[in-house]
């Protein structure tokens, strides 16, 4: 007799089996793929809407229609020509583990509930701070992204520097050239005061601009507490005089969703100096290290400082106290999957050289782009290679390049992006993938030529 909501043990073996041959296909097509492929909203419902079934239906034919009428419609952000904002490159060996985390239905919400996993994510969080250059009494935890993970940090500094509510009072500063998860955070923690400097040309934070900033509140009787740095921006790859501004004395909370793990590099260690001056950190593995959707990782320096901004307690809970750690008492999750599996199988799996090569071509990729770029009649570098982004321009208005980036993604070939600069439209690259190569960088130049 076979168990409720479950199949022979012989048909799901059967359909696994052709589930991971579909997901090896695609990532052998990946190439010949467009970048992005968006549908058409009345026909995607129509295909896959109606009123729930009440009796069984083909499991062959469910995954018939999630194979060719779900998933074909999607960004493929590990495709070698998916340029646009920022990708998610990811491997194999992550997939394998995320599917063993679902598999076994780890949860790592409590020591009792999955120390194992736990142990993992542990592991893999000492393996971040180190790379990162943070103390070893440093603390941390997975989430699901750098939007919950700053929310997660600024939580922390609220605690950290007032306890658990934010006076009325409070300034946090961000750049203009910064994530705009980071003034959503800091309004859902109750931060009335968000002052938004304005970058310098470089797009960077210009730290007397800061200091000019925190004198000004201070002596209106507002109090300022954090400064928020970003370690490569999305728009430009740009890094913000992170040590200078550690030296403002207030709390420096550093947004590297991306750019962080370039640090694993000599280029990128000299870009990212002072990224171990963060008070707290945010970066995000599914980006520049390699893994798939979801996973981000929040590092705070000060130990304890997580458990007391987010624990809980309920009578429910009291055969789950103790053990080594509760990652419940670190964000805002009860209830979290596996998220270190995937990052540990492959790092075991790769090495950490691996990845540090894959990150070094990255960023070798956008300055042959630059290269490239400025040595080609029509074309103007908006901002140079920085941290696997390259910003540019075609000769012609903003509506041209606006043009360039949709023809481009509409002929299905590579997807590059648009941002502004300097008040000016831009094209952009972000060259992160390692599948990307030198010829799939000429190729896209070339094509956008012909499609302005």
């Amino acid at each position: 007799m076979v168990e409720p909501l479950s199949l022979p043990p012989e048909e799901m073996r059967r359909l696994g089996y052709r589930v991971v041959d579909r997901i090896v296909e695609r990532l052998g097509e990946l190439d010949a793929l467009p970048p992005i492929r968006v549908g058409d909203a009345a026909e995607l419902r129509a295909a896959l809407g109606g009123a729930p079934p009440e009796a069984p239906g083909d499991p062959d034919a469910a995954l018939d229609a999630l194979f060719e009428q779900v998933l074909p419609y999607v960004q493929s952000p590990d495709h070698p020509r998916f340029f646009a904002r920022i990708g998610s490159p990811s491997n194999y060996m992550s997939v394998l583990a995320d599917a063993v985390a679902a598999g076994f239905n780890v949860f790592t919400g409590s020591w009792t509930g999955g120390s194992g996993p736990a142990t993992v994510e542990l592991v893999v969080l000492d393996w971040l701070r180190e790379i990162c250059g943070l103390p070893p009494e440093s603390e941390g935890v997975l989430v699901t992204g750098g939007s919950v993970a700053s929310l997660v940090a600024l939580a922390a500094a609220r605690t950290a520097r007032f306890g658990e509510h934010a006076p009325a009072g409070a300034v946090a500063y961000v750049s203009s050239e910064g994530h705009a998860s980071i003034p959503r955070a800091l309004r859902v923690l109750g931060v009335e005061h968000v002052s938004v400097l304005t970058a310098d040309e470089d797009c960077r934070l210009v730290p007397a601009d800061v200091h000019a900033a925190i004198e000004e509140d201070r002596a209106a009787g507002l109090t300022p507490f954090c400064v928020v740095a970003t370690a490569g921006t999305t728009s430009t790859g740009a890094v913000d005089p992170l040590a200078e501004l550690a030296d403002l004395g207030l709390w420096l909370h550093v947004d590297g969703a991306y750019g962080a793990p370039a640090v694993l590099t000599e280029t990128g260690r000299a870009a990212l100096a002072g990224l171990d001056r963060a008070d707290s950190l945010v970066l995000d593995p599914h980006k520049w290290l390699f893994q798939p959707y979801e996973i981000g990782c929040v590092l705070v320096r000060e130990p304890g400082l997580l458990e007391r901004t987010f624990s809980l307690s309920g009578v429910y809970l009291r055969d789950t106290l103790g053990g080594e750690v509760n990652f419940r008492d670190r964000s805002v999750q009860l209830t979290r999957g596996g998220r270190a599996l995937k990052l540990w199988l492959s790092i075991r799996v790769f090495g950490l050289a691996a990845f540090r090569a894959a990150v070094a071509h990255g960023i070798a990729l956008a300055e042959h782009a630059e290269a490239l770029l400025r040595e080609r009649p029509g074309w103007e570098v908006v901002t140079p290679a920085q941290l696997a982004i390259v910003c540019f321009r075609r000769d012609g208005d903003d509506a041209l390049q606006s043009r360039i980036a949709a023809a481009m993604v509409a002929d299905g070939y590579a997807a590059p992006s648009t941002t502004e600069v300097g008040g000016r439209v831009a094209l952009r690259l972000c060259t992160i993938n390692p599948r990307t190569t030198e010829g799939d960088i000429a190729r896209t130049i070339a094509r956008m030529e012909t499609l302005s």
